[in-house]
């Protein structure tokens, strides 16, 4: 948790940004397993996190923004609880930590809503993604869950974005201290791609690294042979010498800031030729893009220039014909690279978007594409200093892809597409580092950066 005044002061500068009304800000509820005490590890809500920074279950927060009052709603432990998870400071004493004076007991959250509905004030609340939260909601606001989607408040979306967009000192040490240990994870993942391993064997161990170090990791982890499989988390394949394998991690820091890192690595260690190709040519567009990372610059023309490049040398590979100019314009290297080529991170490892991508990667300045692969790219806005945000370029052969474009000549100027089945088995690759938008313009997240070339990774293997 950070200094209280950290907190205090994003929450004065909400209501600087909504001028009116109450802020609804539910905290989470343990999430059982397979009977009622029985739970998942327990994750807070991060826009909680953000503004209230209590890491604990069972807790609610109101914002009064007119009197900027923010009251914590939490009952005190029983001795029930005791027993089984020993004592605690109280909550008034809990919420001194983060600026917070009043606290009052649950049992006056309705009273306190069903007062303010009444005055007609305005009431602020963001999207749900949690069942249990909406039907809190739902009865603190006499709604049906299912309406609660048209009460949402944009003002607050839109407040919270601008707010967390730009990440503070104090939350880039974090996204920083993350980073050393998804290096880790990537640093194991690729010193045992050894064949007859399991894929689970190796998620496993990156995972239990993630716990061992940090909070747990960023978000279920792809590890698989079948790179072409864009979030694959099977984990069922034994691993075979020559494949590639695609390995896409992060851990989280004891605040809940993420990291995400990308690497593909040789079964075996050692790349053919043909890997060697496609993989440099991947890296090539990775490194362009933090070439041109910095403020003010759009991230949908980062996005468009690492295109360029990989259109150029998929060009050279026999995969792409024609100008590449008018290719990458015509959307035809999405063939091979379907998705955009990053996203926010923060709090979150695709930062904010259960407020909705749109509201966190476009605003009032450019809008979503609806090209194929453009229109996956979930971050196009202009950048800012403060801004952390990943670097994901990728190649992949996916035959139904490929199948469907030829049987329906999309973009048969550009695609030589028996070139493109004759690879197909190849997998995918995927090189992902995250950048830290600076004044000037960009560095990596943490200390180093994980291997990344042909040398370093063959180097790195251990036989």
């Amino acid at each position: 948790m950070f200094n209280k005044e950290i907190y205090q002061q994003r929450r004065h500068r909400l209501c600087d940004q909504l001028s009116t009304g109450i802020v609804l800000l539910p905290g989470h509820t343990e999430s059982p397993m397979n009977y009622p005490e029985n739970t998942y590890l327990f994750r807070q809500n991060s826009h909680f996190l953000y503004f209230a920074g209590l890491d604990m279950p069972g807790l609610f927060v109101i914002i009064d923004v007119d009197s900027r009052e923010t009251i914590l709603f939490a009952d005190e432990l029983t001795i029930d609880d005791i027993i089984w998870m020993g004592p605690k400071p109280s909550f008034k004493e809990i919420a001194a930590t983060v600026g917070i004076e009043k606290v009052l007991p649950v049992a006056q959250l309705a009273p306190y809503v069903e007062k303010a509905l009444c005055q007609q004030r305005t009431v602020h609340y963001l999207p749900l993604y949690r069942a249990e939260t909406a039907l809190q909601l739902g009865a603190l606001l006499n709604r049906h869950p299912a309406t609660l989607s048209e009460g949402v408040s944009e003002a607050f979306i839109k407040a919270v974005v601008a707010q967390r967009s730009v990440k503070s000192p104090e939350e880039i040490a974090e996204i920083d201290k993350a980073s050393e240990v998804g290096y880790l994870m990537q640093e194991y993942v690729m010193a045992n791609m050894h064949p007859g391993k399991t894929e689970r064997e190796l998620a496993g161990m990156a995972e239990g690294l993630a716990l061992s170090k940090a909070a747990g990791i960023s978000f279920p982890i792809i590890l698989s042979q079948r790179g072409e499989v864009l979030h694959g988390h099977d984990h069922s394949l034994v691993l075979k010498k020559g494949s590639l394998v695609i390995c896409d991690c992060g851990a989280e820091s004891l605040e809940h800031y993420a990291c995400d890192y990308t690497r593909t690595t040789p079964v075996g260690g050692r790349f053919t030729p043909l890997q060697r190709d496609l993989y440099n040519l991947v890296l090539a567009a990775n490194n362009k893009a933090f070439d041109l990372i910095k403020p003010g610059v759009f991230y949908k023309d980062v996005h468009q220039a690492c295109s360029l490049v990989l259109a150029e040398g998929l060009k050279g590979l026999g995969l792409l014909k024609g100008d590449m100019n008018d290719a990458v314009a015509a959307g035809a290297h999405s063939l091979f690279m379907p998705h955009g080529l990053g996203h926010m991170m923060g709090l979150d490892v695709h930062d904010m978007e259960d407020l909705g991508e749109n509201y966190v990667g476009y605003d009032e300045t450019i809008s979503r594409s609806s090209q194929f692969g453009l229109r996956s790219l979930r971050l196009g806005r202009r950048l800012q200093e403060g801004f952390v945000l990943t670097v994901e370029p990728g190649l992949y052969f996916m035959p139904a892809l490929i199948e469907k474009w030829k049987a329906e000549k999309i973009n048969a100027d550009f695609v030589c597409y028996d070139k493109a089945l004759a690879l197909v088995g190849t997998g995918g690759i995927r090189i992902e580092d995250d950048a830290i938008v600076t004044a000037d313009g960009c560095r990596m997240s943490g200390s180093k950066r994980p291997p990344v070339t042909v040398a370093e990774i063959e180097a790195y293997f251990k036989d």
